[in-house]
């Protein structure tokens, strides 16, 4: 893939400019649209048709996490990466089940991001460090049981290696 196209939703002007200008000066990337609620997102990024969205989880009004909820199911090919300043294990994995492909933090550096957007456009589910350690806590500490024993034991060795290097900051 070669230009990623980028649509923003972020209610904060100035996290949004930021984030419109980083992708704007990005070689590779095109910056389509940005919108300041769920509801306008709901409305415009289907006409835009970009590849990875930037989805704030605290819009005001209807969340991130319930605008994803209404959009991928119908749009299933744009990917959504949250960027966010929420670290809360319930954050999540809310917005993971809710069809979000990557979650970021919002004081993750530019060079990061781009490197975030491009993972994700090329089939990657990136995550910063300290939400990858969280997955990875969330996974040893609930011992949900199931037919075969706890969670960790139907990962198989593999899995559970892939686990702990995304718990160490490893990408892929």
């Amino acid at each position: 893939m070669d230009t990623i196209s980028v649509c923003i939703v972020e209610d904060n002007n100035d996290i949004r400019q930021a984030l419109e200008q980083i992708i704007m000066m990005a070689e590779g990337y095109q910056f389509r649209g940005s919108f300041i609620s769920a509801e306008s997102a709901i409305a415009g990024i289907p006409k835009l048709q970009p590849h990875v969205v930037l989805m704030d989880i605290n819009l005001g009004g209807m969340s991130g996490i319930d605008c994803i909820k209404e959009l991928k199911p119908k749009h299933p090919d744009i990917l959504f990466m949250m960027c966010t300043v929420y670290e809360e294990d319930d954050k999540i994995f809310e917005a993971l089940a809710a069809g979000a492909n990557g979650y970021i933090l919002k004081k993750t550096a530019p060079a990061k991001l781009l490197e975030s957007i491009r993972e994700l456009a090329e089939g990657g589910a990136p995550m910063s460090s300290q939400i990858a350690s969280k997955v990875v806590a969330a996974f040893q500490n609930k011992s949900v049981s199931t037919a075969g024993g706890t969670a960790l034991d139907v990962l198989s060795k593999r899995e559970n290696e892939i686990l702990e290097m995304l718990s160490t900051g490893l990408l892929y």
